[in-house]
C-alpha cells in the first residue's frame, strides 16, 4: 500500500524546521531529505528514520523495523509523529551523522579510448578473417542472420511442441 500524499505532507510540514526538507517518490514509497541526504523513508503511512549512534541516544529505546521487505532496520516513529519539536530534532541530529551525499560524476560526451577488438561470436565470423571494412561489414551482417535463424528456428521448436502437447 502507497503512502497518501497528504500523510507526506504532514511529515514534511512537522520537520520542516530542521532543514532543507523535501520528499522524492520511490520504489512506490517517498524517501524523506534533508539538506540533500536520505534520513528516512515513508512507507505505508509510517515514518522510518535512518538509525544513527545520536539517534538513537535521543530516542531512549527506539522501536526498529524495517521500511519494506529486505530493507534494513530503521527507527520506526508512530508515537511521536504529533510532537514537532522532538521530531524536528530527531531528523537535524540523523542529518548531522550522516555522511554527504557522494558526488555525481557528469557525463562525458567524448569518445571513449580505443579498445581492443572483440572476439568473433560465431563460427562463421570465427572463420573468416576478412582484409577489407567492407568485408568485415558483410561478415558481421552474415553473423546476425545466422544468429537470428537459428533463434527462430528455435522458437518454432518450441511452439510445435506446445501445440503437441495441447493435442
Amino acid at each position: 500500500m502507497a503512502s497518501d500524499a497528504s500523510f507526506v505532507q504532514f511529515v514534511v510540514d512537522q520537520v520542516n524546521g530542521a532543514g532543507a526538507i523535501t520528499t522524492r517518490f520511490m520504489f512506490g514509497e517517498y524517501a524523506l531529505y534533508c539538506n540533500e541526504k536520505v534520513v528516512g523513508l515513508i512507507c505505508d503511512n509510517k515514518l522510518f528514520v535512518k538509525p544513527t549512534d545520536a539517534g538513537r541516544a535521543y530516542i531512549g529505546t527506539p522501536v526498529e523495523a524495517p521500511a519494506y521487505t529486505g530493507a534494513k532496520p530503521s527507527f520506526l516513529i508512530e508515537d511521536k509523529l504529533e510532537d514537532r519539536a522532538w521530531l524536528t530534532e530527531l531528523i537535524r541530529i540523523t542529518e548531522a551523522q550522516l555522511a554527504p551525499p557522494k558526488e555525481k560524476k557528469p557525463k562525458t560526451t567524448t569518445a571513449p579510448a580505443a579498445t581492443p577488438k572483440a572476439k568473433p561470436t560465431t563460427k562463421a565470423a570465427a572463420k573468416a578473417k576478412p582484409a577489407k571494412k567492407s568485408t568485415r561489414k558483410a561478415v558481421k551482417t552474415a553473423a546476425k542472420k545466422s544468429v537470428t535463424k537459428s533463434a527462430k528456428k528455435a522458437t518454432k521448436k518450441t511452439v510445435r511442441a506446445k501445440k503437441t502437447a495441447r493435442r
